[in-house]
């Protein structure tokens, strides 16, 4: 796994160098020479999180306000409890 460091000002004037450099491993990115984000493919970011997607993930992905969503009416709706 490679490690690449860029600056703010290079990662703004060369975002698909540092796209490249994530293929190899995570990309830091500085500010005022101190880390403040780390770039890494899609792939990468599921192994740390464990492969699960949030839905808040899902429903922020573009397009999604486009799509219908056809859900099954509930039947096991609330019942009165029984204190006897």
């Amino acid at each position: 796994m490679t490690i690449t460091t860029l600056s703010s000002r290079q990662f703004n004037q060369d975002a698909s160098r540092a796209k490249k450099a994530a293929l190899a491993g995570p990309v830091f990115i500085t500010d005022r020479g101190r880390p403040a984000h780390v770039l890494l493919t899609f792939d990468e970011y599921k192994k740390i999180t464990g492969g699960h997607t949030k839905i808040a993930d899902l429903l922020a992905l573009p397009g999604v306000e486009g799509l219908e969503l056809d859900l099954m009416p509930r039947r096991d709706l609330a019942q009165a409890a029984d204190f006897s």
